[in-house]
């Protein structure tokens, strides 16, 4: 990202860049940035831009030999073409051939590091990759957005928001600004304003159902199912939700006996560091044995629905109702 900022700043472009990774939102800032600081915003002459596996190479080739039409530069985005992934030998092979008036951005969601493609916009210019962002750096993005708007907000109610938002920054974006306009006449954001307005996350549901079958609470975990059905979510990804937080909680549990800290057990689960406290409490409601015997019946269930046996809804609450039942 430093590189981008730096090679605009100083106005000395390269004619490659792959911007790709995870988190989209990034992609999208740092491919607008250069947009803005190559093209004028009502040049549509020197701009071009290709999107999805059916773009064609030599027709990117053509357009890139194709000199700018009284401006610096020509602009050609190519966005989720695969071509990264599943390799382009006609692309590979022209990408040290790129003129000096075309400036070639890539955005992808994934990339083969040992393909041509990649070692060719490599060694031709900048390949940056956009990961999930960690708790410390979405933390000081987000204070920074309340400064500018001279709002203030305590540690804990930002963990609130950022336990409803994920870790998403396009979907903590979108969040912010309705939590901006909802408080345009405050100060201090407290939590009841998070909890007003803030969307809570399908995944982050399926955490607070998990919890409530881990505390034999069957009514809310009951309740909170039925909520994501009438939110239109299909039976067999809310199961495939559930059997991942167990799975998580399972690995968890390992962990903190192999005395693994924090950052690690969070890399290792795949989720951020400030929710492996909450986790960890939650993993704690149930035993190693109890975790594995979920899995193994969320996996037959899954079965049974899918041969015919049970329909999925009857499936997934016959789950819930097993493990939040009182022993």
């Amino acid at each position: 990202m430093k590189t981008i900022d730096e090679d605009i700043r100083l106005g000395k472009f390269q004619n490659i860049y792959l911007l790709y990774g995870s988190e989209n939102y990034l992609k999208q800032q740092y491919k607008q940035k250069l947009k803005q600081a190559l093209i004028p915003p009502d040049d549509t002459i020197n701009f071009s831009r290709f999107e999805g596996q059916h773009a064609d190479p030599q027709a990117i080739i053509d357009l890139a030999e194709t000199l700018p039409f009284f401006a610096d530069y020509r602009l050609i985005v190519v966005e989720d073409s695969g071509f990264f992934k599943n390799s382009c030998e006609t692309l590979a092979n022209y990408l040290p051939n790129v003129p000096s008036s075309t400036i070639l951005v890539f955005t992808e969601s994934e990339v083969d590091k040992r393909g041509k493609m990649y070692k060719a916009a490599s060694k031709s210019g900048h390949a940056i990759e956009f990961t999930q962002q960690n708790e410390q750096l979405l933390t000081r993005w987000i204070l920074g957005r309340l400064k500018r708007e001279n709002k203030k907000i305590t540690q804990n109610v930002l963990q609130l928001f950022l336990s409803k938002t994920g870790t998403d920054m396009g979907n903590i974006d979108k969040e912010l600004e309705k939590l901006l306009c909802y408080t345009l006449n405050k100060e201090v954001i407290d939590a009841a304003d998070v909890n007003a307005i803030c969307i809570e996350q399908v995944t982050n549901q399926i955490f607070e159902m998990v919890h409530a079958i881990g505390k034999r609470n069957q009514k809310r975990a009951l309740s909170l199912y039925y909520d994501l059905l009438a939110l239109k979510e299909a039976p067999m990804r809310i199961l495939y939700l559930i059997n991942r937080q167990f799975r998580i909680l399972l690995d968890l549990k390992s962990m903190q006996k192999a005395g693994l800290d924090a950052k690690t057990m969070a890399t290792k689960a795949g989720i951020p560091p400030f929710a492996v406290k909450r986790s960890l409490e939650q993993a704690s409601c149930f035993s190693k044995k109890e975790l594995i015997q979920a899995l193994n019946d969320g996996a037959s269930l899954e079965t049974d629905s899918k041969t015919g046996k049970m329909t999925d809804q009857i499936a997934v609450e016959l789950l819930i109702v097993k493990y939040s039942a009182h022993a």
